[in-house]
């Protein structure tokens, strides 16, 4: 059962990653774009702007969930490096009891921002829901508080092949 479970949040850190870098992409094909029709064109489009800030949160939230897991986002550790292990370990769980509070508390008001806002519309872009831009904020706390569950639970996952590709490649190639 816990293979199972772990295998599924591999499989969503996998759909996070690839959401996150299409967000990304996007963002850097839309806002040249934007600058293009504005400054070249001499007719600015109204929709670059609202569709890059809505990928950037999609790029933010999921990205950052993805980066809990691989534990690479920043983190400043000079308190907790000089603490014992034994406190060190408290600390850990001091911080993921956080996290489990403030991204519960995003997600479940971030669903009711989703609900209540699904009627308006972005002056912009009249056909897009206020609420749909606003989806990866619950989205995104949502997998960060399975992962900081799996973390709890299975053990922090950073150290494994999946979170950790990147190094094999240099590894690779430092030995050639």
């Amino acid at each position: 059962m816990k293979q199972l479970f772990v295998s599924a949040l591999d499989t969503l850190y996998l759909s996070c990653i690839w959401v996150a870098g299409f967000a990304i992409l996007c963002m850097s094909l839309i806002i040249p774009w934007g600058v293009f029709s504005r400054y070249v064109l001499g007719a600015g489009s109204q929709w670059p702007e609202p569709i890059a800030i809505l990928f950037m949160m999609v790029f933010t939230f999921v990205g950052g969930a993805a980066a809990f897991r691989a534990n690479a986002h920043i983190a400043v550790t000079m308190l907790t490096d000089v603490l014992p292990p034994y406190l060190r370990t408290v600390s850990a769980w001091i911080v993921d009891a956080l996290m489990l509070l403030v991204s519960g508390f995003v997600t479940w008001y971030g669903t009711r921002l989703c609900v209540e806002t699904m009627g308006q519309s972005i002056s912009e872009l009249a056909w897009l829901p206020v609420g749909v831009t606003y989806l990866a904020l619950p989205i995104g706390s949502a997998i960060t508080f399975l992962f900081v569950l799996e973390r709890r639970v299975m053990g922090p996952q950073e150290h494994r092949r999946l979170m950790r590709y990147e190094e094999d490649g240099h590894a690779a190639e430092g030995a050639n």
